[in-house]
């Protein structure tokens, strides 16, 4: 059973940095794409970035280059998302998601099978 729980949302001011942490099992770790998808009110889920489990490959929305990095800690079974440069538009619902597959599929929320419950970002400006 693959879970994934995120952490380390909340409301800053543009331009501020956030950190947020998905966590998950060991066996999940070693055998999954990790990565981030976001959701606006009224928009559909949005691919962020996503980090292979072989090599550490790292792939990233259009939107985040630049400013997001996406990180695996092998001894936490932990992948992070750092922030920077937050601005309005990237206000949104944050999910974690898992995959056995890391590719094309994770320009879709629909190619990605596992989610977690999802942390709130909010950017004011």
């Amino acid at each position: 059973q693959v879970r994934l729980v995120e952490s380390g949302g909340g409301s800053v001011q543009t331009g501020s940095s956030l950190i947020l942490s998905c966590a998950t099992s060991r066996d999940t770790f070693s055998k999954h794409a990790i990565g981030w998808f976001r959701q606006a009110p009224g928009k559909e889920r949005e691919f962020v970035a996503a980090v292979s489990w072989v090599g550490g490959s790292t792939y990233y929305g259009d939107s985040v280059k630049g400013r997001f990095t996406i990180v695996r800690d092998g001894t936490k079974n932990t992948v992070f998302l750092q922030m920077n440069n937050l601005k309005p538009e990237d206000t949104a619902v944050y999910y974690c998601a898992a995959d056995r597959t890391y590719g094309n599929n994770w320009r879709h929320a629909s190619g990605v099978d596992y989610w977690g419950q999802g942390t709130q970002v909010t950017v004011s400006s």
